[in-house]
């Protein structure tokens, strides 16, 4: 047979366990475990590789969870999820369990509200207060650069109005996925997924390439993009979730279709490379996470 590229398993391995679309899933920063979160409330914890063993499932959000982001093996996962502040919910697997009698305790103190972000000027408030739909940690590393490149795209696009722009809708916003401090890769419901130079001064325009392929429909879902972790001697790669129930992996240097991955039968809400494996894992609205070697 073919030969094998990965310490998985099986060459592709489906993991079914929630109860309703999954719309997140990440990897942990070694590899060695996996993170879903699904419209069931729950978030489940899998091991990536041998069975794939569920060791643990988080629950506490009153709404579907939208995103997640494992920060280490057995540390700590913080998801988001609509109309409640987001939570911080242990992912450490205990061994032993010993019952011990309640001590009193005082009550807790009550929860102070964070300090407000400083803003740049370049980027305005919302008139009517958003609901959290994501969180990540760290925070994005150019800030500053960001607001400049939308200052650039806004002064490009009154200066030629007949050119089309990519990210022409608003609903559902784009989602990015950084690249260091220089580039970050976007998707939108424009069916397109561009790559971006966030640089405080960059020549030429700011959107340096647009990748081609992946479809929205009705659902309007938050289709989100990766940006492949591996060494430069396999080539960089961009992969984004699609509403034709099919995973788009494009080569960043030619900007052709590489793999387009099928067996999911909803529409497909994230993907994710494996940090240092040829794996791409993905989740859908079938409820289902896949996992496969590219």
């Amino acid at each position: 047979g073919p030969q094998r590229t990965s310490d998985l398993l099986a060459p592709i391995l489906l993991l079914a366990g929630h109860g309703a679309a999954v719309h997140t899933v990440k990897f942990s920063p070694g590899g060695e475990l996996l993170l879903s979160g699904s419209h069931d409330k729950t978030l489940l914890l899998w091991e990536t590789f041998g069975e794939c063993k569920n060791v643990l499932t988080l629950k506490g959000h009153a709404n579907a969870v939208v995103e997640a982001k494992p920060t280490s093996v057995a540390a700590l996962a913080a998801a988001s999820c609509p109309h409640r502040r987001p939570a911080a919910t242990s992912a450490s697997v205990s061994t032993t369990a010993t019952r011990r009698p309640a001590l009193p305790s005082p009550p807790p103190p009550p929860l102070q509200p964070p300090p407000p972000l400083p803003l740049s000027p370049l980027l305005r408030r919302p008139r009517r207060p958003a609901q959290p739909s994501a969180v990540c940690n760290p925070r994005p590393p150019n800030l500053a650069a960001l607001a400049a490149a939308a200052a650039a795209a806004a002064c490009h696009r009154r200066r030629h109005r007949r050119r089309p722009t990519p990210h022409a809708p608003f609903v559902p916003p784009p989602q990015v996925h950084w690249l260091g401090a220089e580039n970050a890769v976007s998707a939108s419901a424009d069916k397109l997924v561009a790559l971006w130079d966030v640089r405080p001064f960059c020549e030429g325009g700011r959107c340096e390439k647009l990748f081609l392929g992946a479809q929205h429909n009705y659902e309007k879902g938050l289709l989100k993009c990766a940006w492949s972790a591996r060494g430069p001697a396999d080539g960089a790669r961009v992969a984004c979730g699609s509403a034709d129930h099919f995973v788009y992996v494009w080569d960043a240097a030619t900007k052709r279709i590489k793999y387009k991955l099928p067996g999911h039968t909803g529409s497909i809400n994230e993907v994710a490379f494996h940090p240092t494996q040829p794996i791409l894992a993905s989740c859908a609205n079938d409820k289902h996470v896949y996992l496969g070697e590219i």
